[in-house]
């Protein structure tokens, strides 16, 4: 039986998982500010190469807690977008974002319960971001934890603009510290990169829920954004609505689309 739309990402189903809310209260509690820069700094040092494909293969060990649809490893999510972007005749490089958006939680690999980027502690690694520095919006999932975050008692951070100025842009704003920022960064550190600049925008931003979805955020929308916004909710079709209990073979699926990672990252290692 297919799922419907409306029945995607309904974080108020009576049987959703206790660890579904208790993840969101602890990005909540300890997704702060400082916390980000931390992490950037511990994380972003490129320092460990690993194969494309191994990287997929790694991800067969996870599986997103999260997420309220899907209780299969994440590769099988991944596979499940691509074959959709694949089936729609989309362009080949958002075939390849639909299949590696997700492989930043290849974090859990060299993460730690302390940082919450681990398979059992993933609250640093999954779960819809939000902007550290500013006012959290009501349109986090659980805006109830809210308040639980340090960050709104501190003056600097707890207004409507934090630390930033109005229409600075998505680009210059902290979000919380995940697989998103995390995977962004390391194909912009990658030299042989040229997936387009929307797939880039895709990768980056496709757990911005408050922002792309709940309308949150407007003061920081510079012109750029509303294009941005546009590539997001068009990849946000695959990457949610194609979450089934379909199960794939990643090796029957490389061939077809490993001559496109190489097309657009090249046969090297990626630094992680």
């Amino acid at each position: 039986m297919e799922t419907t739309e409306k029945e995607f990402r309904n974080y108020n189903k009576v049987d959703i998982k206790a660890a579904v809310k208790e993840h969101y209260r602890k990005m909540r509690l300890y997704q702060t500010y400082d916390y980000v820069q931390r992490m950037k700094a511990k994380y972003l040092k490129f320092d460990k190469p690993m194969n494309l494909w191994d990287a997929m293969e790694k991800l067969n060990a996870l599986i997103d807690v999260s997420d309220p649809d899907l209780d299969l490893p994440n590769v099988q999510h991944l596979i499940q977008s691509a074959e959709a972007l694949r089936t729609d005749n989309r362009p080949d490089w958002m075939q390849l974002v639909g299949l590696i958006h997700d492989l930043g939680k290849v974090m859990y690999l060299f993460g730690s319960d302390e940082d919450g980027t681990s398979q059992d502690e993933q609250w640093g690694l999954v779960g819809d971001v939000f902007v550290v520095g500013a006012k959290l919006p009501d349109t986090c999932v659980y805006p109830e934890f809210n308040a639980l975050n340090p960050d709104m008692k501190d003056p600097r951070y707890n207004t409507e603009l934090g630390i930033y100025e109005r229409g600075c842009g998505l680009d210059n704003l902290e979000l919380a510290w995940g697989h998103d920022e995390y995977f962004y960064q390391v194909l912009k550190n990658h030299p042989t990169n040229t997936i387009p600049e929307a797939g880039m925008v895709m990768v980056r931003y496709h757990s911005f829920y408050p922002w792309h979805n709940g309308g949150s955020y407007a003061q920081f929308e510079a012109p750029q954004d509303a294009k941005y916004k546009e590539w997001i909710l068009d990849f946000n079709q695959y990457d949610l609505y194609t979450k089934s209990p379909k199960i794939y073979d990643l090796e029957d699926v490389k061939d077809y689309y490993l001559p496109i990672a190489e097309k657009y990252l090249g046969k090297g290692p990626i630094n992680w």
